[in-house]
């Protein structure tokens, strides 16, 4: 006898709804700041560490490498980041943040750190940090696989 899938119960669809509610509070903060929320995984990457291929952005934000290209495009056009040739492939452009896309961490990564906050408002700091090693080690089982 199989087991009755009830969505109200599902771990995946209470994720989804929680990254739902998420994204779109991060979309509406980012927005006021004319940023468009498909900007930022590439760009939190970058403010992590420049200097990297198209390749491994695209690897480490887990956007698809078209998608990365467009995006990288559009930053380039803001004046955001600049592709520079790669000393060690002729097919390769590494990746760097300009002043100005420098400067954006600081006006941007709060109102993260804002949406962040607010979602875990209601659980107690002990609560919350049973949450992220209970995802973290949800997301290193993906990882593994």
């Amino acid at each position: 006898m199989s087991e009755t899938f009830e969505r109200e119960k599902s771990f995946g669809w209470k994720v989804n709804v929680v990254a739902s509610h998420m994204a779109k509070m991060l979309e509406q903060e980012l927005a006021k700041h004319d940023f468009p929320k498909s900007f930022w995984p590439t760009m939190m990457c970058l403010w992590e560490q420049e200097g990297v291929t198209q390749r491994e952005l695209s690897d480490k934000s887990r956007i698809e490498n078209s998608t990365t290209t467009r995006t990288l495009d559009k930053l380039e056009d803001r004046g955001w980041v600049e592709r520079q040739a790669d000393p060690n492939s002729r097919r390769s452009y590494r990746i760097y943040l300009t002043e100005e896309g420098r400067k954006l961490k600081d006006t941007l990564q709060p109102l993260a750190h804002q949406v962040n906050q607010g979602a875990l408002s209601h659980l107690e700091q002990n609560e919350q940090q049973e949450l992220i090693r209970l995802l973290t080690k949800v997301m290193v089982g993906f990882a593994n696989k």
